[in-house]
């Protein structure tokens, strides 16, 4: 019994359901791939992914569809993500060339992104004051409280009580608020994640578990002043893909407009090995994007903002996969050249 075969089993399914949105048979596995087994043994393994809960039978169809267990697999087991296709290339540097502005190439971006993949994309924007970092002091309070200022260009002053392990003497936290300051002087207030543990490693090994809740404190503080929202296109894509997620299109749509969901969901995810974040039905953790799958990378050198799309559970991972990746470092690139 070939575990391998079984995944090639899973995949073809996969493929003919999102291909096809028909359930997928044996015979039509055997007639269609080259699986070089009979249809009795395809059966056999079909069995098995079904134990497995990675395939599931709707109604009473003889046929079998990928569970959100399935797709996971399926997803996890592409390691070939393709570049931009020449003519996607071209596309993306009409874009730019006509775009009037940063905003306009954004939003641009994201209507392209959405008609490579015939899903909604999105575009996590956050929203960049010139403000820099001025100051940042540490203050005694007293025992283990310290007062955390931090001082923006914009005259803004933000500060925060936190609690230390264990109490510091006044030149301690003023040497915690000096390699602060030296390595994060001018630095953007948008510029996030900081270098948390290079800060850690600037001071001995007794101030470093100060440092370790200070630096968080001003990282919190800096989060806190962010304000993100959403662009998006390809909302129309979603309406059409009513067969796939019928009553639940609804709430979907509601959750893209309100945009809260989709930030905090955005935020959570992590990139993998392949610079890719996905996420598929339940995974999403909202009961609204339920029915739905969200694959994302990050864009951009400091934000950790994404770039991506959301649609039915039932989409071309593939393609999707690539478009994203490769959308997300072409916009990478052109903003740092910029």
């Amino acid at each position: 019994m070939s575990d391998t075969r079984r995944l090639q089993v899973l995949r073809a399914i996969v493929e003919d359901y999102v291909h096809s949105h028909e359930p997928v048979g044996s015979k039509a596995l055997v007639d269609r791939h080259n699986l070089e087994v009979s249809p009795a043994t395809i059966r056999n393994d079909m069995a098995h992914l079904e134990a497995d809960g990675l395939i599931e039978a709707p109604h009473t169809s003889a046929g079998r569809i990928p569970t959100d267990r399935g797709y996971r697999l399926f997803v996890d087991r592409i390691s070939e993500i393709r570049p931009l296709s020449p003519a996607e290339q071209r596309a993306m540097d009409a874009l730019v060339e006509a775009a009037d502005d940063y905003e306009a190439m954004l939003e641009q971006t994201v209507r392209l992104l959405a008609m490579l993949t015939n899903q909604v994309a999105v575009l996590q924007h956050p929203q960049h004051s010139t403000a820099r970092i001025r100051h940042v002091e540490v203050l005694s309070m007293g025992r283990q409280k310290v007062l955390v200022v931090v001082i923006l260009s914009s005259g803004k002053v933000e500060q925060r009580m936190v609690t230390l392990a264990e109490g510091l003497e006044e030149e301690s936290l003023h040497v915690i608020g000096r390699r602060l300051v030296s390595q994060l002087h001018n630095r953007s207030a948008t510029a996030l994640p900081l270098p948390v543990d290079r800060l850690i490693g600037s001071v001995e090994p007794l101030l470093q578990p100060a440092m370790a809740v200070v630096a968080q404190t001003v990282a919190a503080i800096l989060e806190s002043g962010r304000v993100d929202r959403i662009i998006m296109a390809g909302t129309a894509n979603l309406a059409r893909s009513d067969q796939d997620l019928g009553p639940s299109l609804g709430p979907v749509l509601e959750a893209l407009e309100e945009q809260v969901v989709l930030l905090r969901l955005l935020e959570e995810m992590k990139q993998d090995e392949r610079g890719l974040s996905v996420r598929i039905g339940h995974e999403t953790s909202h009961d609204s994007l339920a029915g739905t799958a969200v694959v994302a990378a990050e864009y951009g050198a400091d934000d950790g903002a994404q770039l991506g799309v959301v649609g039915p559970t039932r989409m071309d991972y593939g393609s999707t996969m690539s478009a994203v990746r490769a959308m997300a470092r072409y916009l990478s690139r052109i903003l740092s050249e910029g």
